[in-house]
């Protein structure tokens, strides 16, 4: 499945602006469920410096800067992606328990051998598996936009049924999210702390993404972030709305035997096809679309629209 994603922000500044630099988390990635084919910016007033790196967690970074008065900031990113789905769900097949799990993630060594089977828990064959363990352990921790708290432990526990498998677990605290909650883009901003999004069972997907990963890390479950997008479809005899897309957000749980499966609460569904990933991390500050400094400007106002453009 190819697609062409175009994502634009737009600022308008009250005052000019003299300089500002940015960072732009614009570009997918590259891994085993899809290829960036062609990556392009368009950035209005013309950048004077635009370097490219590869951030922490390996997402793709562009920073750029502007040094003439504006008011107005444009940045458009254009990409082509080519997805390759998931030929069955046998991942979701997969029963090591959610017990043994959070065991591994507890007892890997950072050095040396892997450690000796013990009854009830699973042998890590080989050095690699021992590193990918110590990758994941990472996002069992707090981080900035998402901290442990027993009101999420105490939701979370109707899912975390003893010797259930960690997919399950999953899956069904997906579902439950999907249905205790409303979309509601209108309740929260992105300093709304998670015991309100708890309390008043509303928000948008980067709440829901945010509420799964602390439900699974109260239970020491490895869980990150992931931004990007899902292709939107009109109904049936209506025409498509260019721009009518949204950037979006999913979570993703580490599963040993499978690597990381992907959930996306919002929709209640398992990204296969139509979910294209931009960047992950430990929380929404790790993979933050556009952010960046500006000197003068006043106040301002921004816009963003988004389309997905299915190409075959």
């Amino acid at each position: 499945m190819k697609y062409r994603i175009t994502h634009s922000t737009l600022y308008h500044y009250s005052q000019p602006v003299g300089l500002c630099q940015n960072e732009a988390r614009l570009q997918p990635r590259n891994f085993w469920r899809q290829q960036c084919d062609s990556s392009r910016f368009d950035i209005k007033p013309t950048a004077v410096d635009f370097r490219e790196r590869v951030d922490y967690f390996g997402n793709r970074v562009a920073y750029f800067s502007i040094q003439q008065p504006h008011t107005r900031l444009d940045v458009t990113a254009i990409n082509e992606v080519t997805i390759f789905p998931r030929q069955n769900n046998l991942d979701l097949l997969n029963q090591i328990t959610w017990e043994q799990v959070r065991s591994l993630l507890q007892e890997a060594p950072l050095q040396g051998p892997p450690p000796q089977s013990q009854q009830g828990q699973i042998q890590l064959q080989n050095q690699d598996q021992v590193l990918e363990i110590l990758n994941a352990r990472q996002y069992v921790l707090d981080s900035p936009m998402v901290t442990i708290m027993p009101e999420l432990a105490d939701y979370a526990q109707t899912s975390f049924l003893p010797n259930r498998a960690l997919v399950e677990v999953v899956h069904d605290l997906m579902q439950r999210i999907y249905k205790d909650f409303t979309y509601d883009p209108t309740f929260t901003t992105i300093a709304t702390p998670l015991s309100e999004v708890l309390s008043f069972r509303r928000g948008v997907c980067q709440d829901f993404a945010h509420l799964a990963i602390a439900c699974l890390r109260a239970y020491g479950i490895a869980a990150r972030y992931i931004s990007g997008y899902v292709e939107t479809l009109p109904e049936p005899g209506k025409q498509r709305l260019v721009g009518a897309d949204a950037s979006h957000a999913w979570f993703s749980v580490y599963i040993p035997g499978t690597g990381w499966l992907d959930f996306d609460p919002t929709n209640n569904t398992v990204p296969l096809d139509q979910h294209i990933t931009l960047a992950w991390g430990r929380d929404f500050a790790d993979v933050t679309p556009l952010k960046g400094i500006a000197f003068g400007g006043g106040q301002h106002t921004l816009s963003v629209s988004v389309d997905v453009l299915r190409l075959e």
